[in-house]
């Protein structure tokens, strides 16, 4: 039998529960790659990736591909929280995409960060700085 690839399993997740769009899962998968490379540059340790650096993981890589249109694509995505990206983790764990180790639990995603301060915030004009007049 031919096991399925990770496109095939995420069809099946979203086919059971449309709870999240198929594209955030890909994203969580992406997200988690890249967390991995930048761990990988830091240290010569496991390269397994806790929830919090999966959740830091996340935020830099959301700002780097999406910019300010992050709370736009989320919202598209029905990611609110860092409590969704967790329930997303554990969907591809429990269907055997991602691993996880014994200290690994869905609530290391409870309160992991506002995505209002995370994506919203560092895009708003700084009230501090002097608006210039034309002219």
């Amino acid at each position: 039998m031919k096991k399925a690839g990770f496109s095939e399993l995420v069809d099946a997740i979203v086919a059971a529960d449309a709870r999240y769009d198929r594209e955030a899962y890909l994203f969580v998968k992406n997200a988690l790659d890249f967390t991995a490379k930048q761990k990988k540059k830091k240290e010569t340790g496991s390269l397994h990736v806790t929830g919090q650096e999966l959740l830091e993981g996340v935020r830099q890589y959301a700002l780097k591909e999406y910019g300010p249109m992050v709370m736009t694509v989320f919202a598209y995505w029905r990611l609110r929280s860092c409590e969704d990206i967790g329930e997303i983790v554990f969907r591809l764990i429990r269907a055997e995409a991602f691993r996880k180790t014994d200290e690994d639990s869905l609530d290391h995603f409870k309160n992991g960060f506002s995505f209002q301060a995370a994506f919203v915030e560092p895009f708003l004009p700084s009230l501090g700085e002097p608006v210039e007049k034309p002219g």
